[in-house]
């Protein structure tokens, strides 16, 4: 019996996937907003703290949810669009091992390489005093938090976007009332400084966790998932791995790109960082957009990739790649036509305002094309075929940093040129994985070789 989403209209099939998703990720934007606005009440050293830790942040929260979450929802949709139910059932368990080792990988990293790693992204004193308290307590986090991710992803790829959505909503409000009580205080009470951000995740994500439990267990994947008699195999966890690596490695680059950029943002003083973390902030609350139509494209394309019907996949490919280009660019554009707006919702410092607004006018524009990448590196997990957004986010790493490296240390452009290398690594990224999709589609000879 064919799967339904093999044969139902591209556009309602993708508005139904890509739209709560894409719903949450809106609400997610504003709670982001939320979050900047409450850090930046409690001082300029919180917000350069916070500022180090958020690209380890993103790491693991992409990569729990896009890298490794993206494989997992695309492995279950090849195998229910394939008929295999045995290995969709399978693929539960196979996906909770995973999620729970990466778990236990990313808190050790969380307490011992990267206390390390900010000092050498230029935190110091009270900076890296909150940096550290913050990053402690939201590593902890991890062992809810990739379980979290997972089972999201196990229902998406069933097929079932919506109620993981309706889930996120109610724990993103959680979260945003909690931090703002525990952090900033309440009448006499102080409240927790920058600690209390760190222990409302936690709350917050545990509650997601025990949620999306109940529906998988209540049949929420189409199927109840049953444990007894199922063996570890390597084919299956390398279903996810094969696709979900690449995937982290991406992400990785991405993370460690923004890493090596905020060093170089860092040597200018911390005004300079902070300025720089209000207007990147905008591409951490974008990123979620692509994230959240992303999400369907992966669903759609993993079940027709797992049918073999290519050309389908491929116009779902495209499709949701250019509603995000549009989206995003909307966006991108009027941030920055409108950029000391955007900066003075979050701080009043003119330094810091001045950077915020030189950093926005050189790279919000192309969001555009960043948005148009990340969306079609989503499909191609679906579609299996990694290869092109793996390069693309390597050359985008080196364009970003070397570049700036070179138009700072080389040319003497200082603040702005760091700027400019981060804009030119969008138009680079963006370019190449819709080009390598135009001219070597998948389900091609030279693609599959």
């Amino acid at each position: 019996m064919s799967h339904p989403l093999l044969t139902a209209p591209i556009g309602p099939s993708l508005l139904r996937l890509a739209g709560p998703t894409t719903g949450l990720m809106v609400v997610q934007i504003f709670v982001a907003i939320a979050e900047t606005w409450i850090v930046a009440r409690l001082g300029i050293e919180s917000l350069a703290g916070f500022v180090l830790v958020v690209p380890f942040m993103v790491l693991m929260l992409n990569t729990a949810n896009g890298g490794m979450g993206g494989a997992v929802a695309a492995a279950l949709a090849r195998a229910l669009g394939a008929g295999r139910r045995d290995d969709a059932n399978a693929l539960v368990l196979h996906a909770l091992v995973l999620a729970f080792g990466f778990a236990a990988v990313f808190m050790a990293l969380g307490w011992t390489v990267v206390p390390t790693l900010f000092v050498e992204m230029g935190g110091s004193g009270g900076t890296l005093g909150r940096a550290l308290v913050f990053s402690n307590l939201w590593f902890a986090a991890a062992v809810l938090a990739w379980p979290s991710a997972f089972l999201s992803a196990l229902l998406r790829g069933a097929g079932d976007s919506l109620r993981p959505s309706h889930i996120g909503l109610m724990t993103a409000a959680t979260y945003v009332v909690l931090s703002a009580g525990l952090a900033l205080g309440a009448g006499a009470w102080p409240g927790l400084g920058i600690a209390g951000l760190a222990i409302a995740a936690i709350v917050a994500t545990a509650l997601s966790t025990l949620m999306l439990w109940r529906i998988v267990r209540r049949g929420g994947l189409g199927f109840v998932p049953v444990f007894a008699g199922v063996r570890l195999q390597r084919r299956l966890f390398g279903e996810i791995l094969h696709v979900g690596l690449l995937g982290s490695v991406s992400t990785l680059t991405a993370s460690l790109t923004a890493t090596l950029v905020t060093g170089l943002v860092g040597s200018f003083g911390t005004a300079a960082l902070a300025g720089y973390g209000i207007a990147m902030r905008l591409e951490f609350m974008l990123a979620p957009l692509a994230f959240g139509i992303g999400t369907g494209l992966t669903t759609l394309v993993g079940t027709a990739a797992g049918a073999q019907d290519w050309q389908r996949a491929i116009r779902v490919a495209w499709t949701g790649g250019l509603i995000a280009f549009a989206a995003i660019g909307a966006i991108g554009w009027t941030v920055a036509l409108l950029p000391g707006t955007w900066s003075r919702i979050f701080a009043s410092d003119p330094v810091v305002i001045a950077a915020s607004v030189a950093c926005i006018t050189r790279v919000a524009p192309f969001y555009c094309l960043f948005g148009l990448g990340l969306t079609l590196n989503f499909a191609s997990q679906g579609a299996g075929h990694m290869a092109a957004p793996f390069s693309a986010s390597i050359l985008r790493m080196v364009v970003a940093t070397a570049g700036g490296w070179l138009l700072v240390e080389r040319l003497g452009w200082g603040l702005t040129g760091v700027f400019d290398a981060i804009a030119a690594s969008l138009v680079v990224y963006g370019l190449l994985i819709a080009g390598a999709l135009l001219f070597r589609p998948w389900g091609s000879k030279i693609a599959s070789s």
